[in-house]
């Protein structure tokens, strides 16, 4: 009984929330989002009691077991990024809270939306089976592409319909997929599916045709277009959650099928091609990061560049060791962790930089070093891990995937995380260069209120002292104790 309240905790509470969110508005929305995250935060404790109790185990909805239930697999890695979750959303629900004017129209709608970005969000790290994997998927693309339009203005509307017709090219691919699958094999649970698929063309080509989907869902490069406008010109905490969670999701389930699926399925070719649009992605994603005149859009296209790292798991974990497969899966965990911490705190930290000087250009932020020092120091605290400057998340985690390279030989991919680490510190000093020149005007800031630079200070120094004890999480997940 205890069970079934906590997995419902998880998925089913976050759907109450938003229908009774949409029913009282923005304001009174905002005491029952506090409510939500206390609940949401106890839920996910709870659970990760059980788990360290019992062990992973796989949860039946309604005791239909699979292949015609929904399944649940709750294990190490699933808990860490509910934990994942709980502690980036509830931290950028806290941040919309005061950032956001209630009074605007279309602003009543965050609340429902939120809650079901987080359901859907909570449905995919969870999930068992990769029907249920796309209906989550779905109801996370749906969510984010109405944040996006949140403010209703003609920029916001395009870049969310933008966002939406990728979205949903890369649904199609994704289904597609599915379907060769189920027809191949008779099921949709990703146990069965490991246990049962075979080396053959169409469980290939039902795995390219799945990657090919969540490469667009991913922004991965080339088909990144819709990410930058999409993540620019919506609203900061909205930001924060897209880059740190709606993309990450995505990516997520491209690891799981890869880990799962792709010693069978997989192939040197196709690996070899996820590692290279993940080099090219690092290096661009990085420089037109670089180019930017705008903060959120260098932020937005640093999101980008920071993908990349993700897609190095294919080629330093298929036909190598199993020492370079480990630290290749825990550098690329790790890496999606800290980045998610860091991402979310430099969206907040821009966007309170942004509500400070009334405008959204990096030359507009002279001054900014005088009279913003906490938000700057927030940006800088974040940007640490973002560049990979020990002791953060983000050091650890591409120094684990250096490691892998190099013990693989292949030092190709150890060459574009140096690179990309080079790139991040330019576009970075770039920002604090704007911040430190003099303004002849004095000082005509408007200050953002002190709780909304405490949200992206916090996470910032969770990504930073991540490093400190990437062991643990590592070792929660099952994939190796300290680096």
């Amino acid at each position: 009984m205890t069970l079934n309240l906590l997995v419902a905790g998880l998925l089913f509470t976050p759907l109450a929330w938003a229908v009774v969110s949409l029913l009282i508005g923005f304001r009174a929305g905002r005491w029952l989002a506090g409510a939500g995250m206390v609940l949401q935060a106890g839920v996910t404790l709870g659970l990760v009691w059980t788990l360290t109790g019992q062990g992973g185990f796989e949860y039946a909805l309604g005791d239909w077991q699979p292949p015609l239930g929904i399944g649940l697999r709750v294990d190490g890695m699933a808990l860490t990024l509910v934990l994942l979750t709980t502690l980036v959303a509830s931290a950028c629900g806290l941040h919309a809270a005061g950032y956001l004017e209630a009074d605007r129209p279309g602003q009543r709608y965050f609340w429902p939306l939120f809650w079901f970005l987080w359901a859907g969000i909570n449905g995919v790290w969870l999930a068992g089976d990769i029907f249920n994997i796309y209906v989550g998927l779905e109801l996370v693309t749906l969510a984010a592409v109405g944040l996006v339009a949140l403010s209703g203005e003609p920029p916001a509307l395009r870049a969310a319909l933008r966002y939406l017709f990728a979205a949903l090219a890369g649904s199609l691919a994704f289904l597609l997929g599915v379907a060769l699958l189920y027809g191949a094999y008779g099921t949709l649970s990703l146990r069965l599916l490991a246990e049962a698929v075979q080396a053959d063309g169409t469980g290939s080509a039902a795995l390219a045709l799945m990657f090919a989907g969540l490469a667009v869902k991913t922004a991965l490069f080339p088909v990144h277009a819709w990410l930058p406008p999409a993540h620019g010109i919506a609203h900061a905490p909205v930001s924060a959650l897209l880059s740190a969670l709606v993309v990450k999701a995505s990516a997520w389930v491209a690891i799981r099928l890869w880990l799962d699926l792709g010693p069978v399925l997989g192939s040197s070719g196709g690996a070899f091609l996820m590692g290279l649009l993940g080099t090219a992605a690092i290096v661009w994603g990085s420089w037109m990061a670089w180019c930017q005149t705008g903060l959120k859009k260098l932020v937005a296209y640093s999101s980008v560049g920071q993908v990349g790292y993700l897609f190095l798991l294919f080629p330093l974990t298929f036909a190598v060791s199993d020492r370079v497969a480990e630290l290749a899966t825990q550098g690329v965990m790790l890496h999606l962790i800290s980045h998610a911490l860091a991402k979310a705190a430099l969206f907040m930290a821009a966007g309170n930089l942004i509500w400070a000087v009334g405008d959204g250009r990096i030359v507009s932020l002279a001054g900014a070093g005088r009279h913003l020092p906490l938000s700057l120091f927030a940006f800088g605290l974040a940007a640490v891990s973002i560049m990979g400057l020990p002791p953060s998340g983000g050091f650890t985690a591409k120094w684990l995937l250096l490691q892998a390279a190099w013990q693989a030989g292949q030092w190709g991919w150890a060459l574009a995380v140096l690179v990309g680490g080079l790139l991040a510190a330019l576009y970075v000093f770039k920002v604090f260069a704007a911040c430190y020149v003099d303004k002849a005007s004095g000082d005509d800031f408007h200050y953002p209120p002190r709780r909304l630079d405490l949200m992206p200070l916090g996470l910032a120094v969770m990504a930073l002292g991540l490093g400190l004890v990437a062991g643990l999480p590592l070792h929660w997940m099952g994939i190796g104790g300290a680096p």
